[in-house]
């Protein structure tokens, strides 16, 4: 981490650890250095990792609920473990934490199923603060990158899927999970949706994954895409 901020506060409850964390980094130092920081933060660190195949093996072996992970790996890249990852598991929340802020590589970490996308520049506290919000489901990215990937759901919405012959017909989703989804498509986190709609979080994330359910999505990115198709953000 950039900067070294004591993490554990005493008089602050801990309600982290219950969340368990994988934390996958090809440099030993770094990769210890974050977990640690975590769990002093009081988040219950499962598992670590120095490269894809063994970040794969070992997120199937302990079930992690937040995985914290570099894209550059030796012998798998990251996005092909968070693909694979997400793919098998598509409760997982999976935070990228890397020395890259090239777009491309953003956008290609959040096609792949990232929830967020941090740089490592990121001091301590806003790393726990950043995977506490993932594990909540809430899109987190180092600053100015959130506007880029917003802009990036838009632009694939004017790209269609093409339609099969035999498409089935859209299923129904109930009228709040409609409104839930045109909020998720205006780039509000899952707390200012329950917020907003005067429920609970938890409430909000079950209709969000029975609206997944629904539409055989896989992802927030697909999810958002298919709203903004239908135009929901801007109703």
């Amino acid at each position: 981490m950039s900067e070294r901020t004591e993490v554990n506060d005493p008089n602050r409850p801990n309600e982290l650890h219950d969340i368990r964390v994988m934390v996958v980094d090809d440099h030993p130092m770094w990769r210890d250095a974050v977990a640690r920081d975590l769990a002093a933060a009081g988040f219950d660190v499962v598992a670590t990792a120095g490269d894809g195949p063994e970040a794969v093996r070992r997120a199937h072996a302990v079930t992690p609920d937040v995985l914290v992970l570099d894209l550059n790996l030796p012998g798998m890249p990251g996005v092909q473990v968070c693909k694979e990852l997400v793919g098998a598991n598509p409760a997982l929340r999976v935070l990228v934490l890397s020395a890259s802020g090239e777009h491309a590589d953003v956008l290609e970490a959040v096609k792949s199923g990232a929830t967020g996308y941090l740089m490592k520049s990121a001091g301590a506290q806003e790393l726990i603060d950043a995977v506490r919000r993932t594990a909540a489901g809430d899109p987190v990215f180092t600053p100015g990158l959130a506007g880029l990937v917003l802009g990036e759901y838009r632009r694939l919405a004017t790209d269609p899927l093409p339609a099969a012959s035999d498409e089935p017909k859209a299923p129904q989703l109930t009228d709040r999970e409609t409104e839930v989804l045109r909020l998720v498509a205006k780039g509000l986190s899952y707390k200012q949706i329950a917020e907003r709609l005067v429920i609970s979080h938890r409430t909000v994330q079950n209709h969000v994954q029975n609206t997944l359910g629904k539409l055989q999505l896989h992802n927030r990115v697909e999810l958002v895409r298919y709203a903004i198709e239908r135009g929901l953000d801007d109703a």
